[in-house]
């Protein structure tokens, strides 16, 4: 029996939320368990409903999408929320996913690779639109140093794995180790890119042919 994946859906507008919902309702592995006005619902019923995936506008009344995702993060709550939004602001997407975001698409995303995306996060992937993925490149925090980095074979393997969408616990089945192990090596990754979370560390791979 397919697993169900679990969406909550936010956005002030009624009419988004509706079609969103008729869309992802006939998919045969999607649910849409609830829907939030702005930003403080969201979080809200993420903490009720424990959804699998949020689905989050950026600009929202009361709360926006990058004050849920702070909430979210605060809250510990492990809901993978995808930014999908109509702002083109290239400054926006490096904040979003530096408080949490596991994606960022924008809302004139092909439906089907809507439903795509939804499943590539639920599985643990990081998923961003191309030029969501090109601003957060853009960057500073996204900037590699001038100087080489020097990544031992199998802090490259573990950083090409990263950029895989794997998570330590697939990275430590692939590669035979312990996680704890993966977990030395992902933060000695980081460190030596200079970078501050996974999904820096994955654009860095993406932009150096590593992935």
């Amino acid at each position: 029996m397919t697993e169900m994946i679990r969406v909550l859906i936010a956005d002030d507008h009624p009419i988004v939320r509706q079609g969103l919902r008729t869309f992802l309702e006939v998919q045969g592995d999607i649910e849409v368990v609830g829907e939030a006005g702005d930003g403080s619902e969201a979080v809200a019923l993420a903490a009720s409903l424990d959804p699998d995936v949020l689905l989050l506008d950026l600009k929202m009344p009361s709360l926006d999408g990058l004050g849920a995702l702070e909430e979210l993060a605060a809250k510990d709550l492990k809901v993978r929320a995808i930014i999908l939004t109509s702002v083109t602001e290239r400054g926006d997407v490096a904040p979003a996913m530096r408080a949490g975001a596991a994606g960022f698409l924008y809302k004139d995303v092909d439906p089907v690779a809507l439903v795509r995306a939804i499943r590539a996060v639920h599985g643990g992937q990081v998923l961003l639109a191309a030029e969501a993925a090109d601003a957060m490149l853009d960057s500073p925090q996204a900037t590699p140093p001038a100087t080489p980095i020097l990544l031992t074979e199998r802090e490259r393997e573990v950083l090409t794995l990263i950029a895989g969408g794997r998570s330590n616990r697939e990275i430590a089945r692939e590669l035979l180790v312990a996680e704890k192990t993966v977990k030395t090596h992902v933060s000695n990754v980081l460190m030596k890119l200079g970078v501050q979370d996974r999904t820096q560390a994955a654009l860095y791979a993406v932009r150096n042919g590593l992935a």
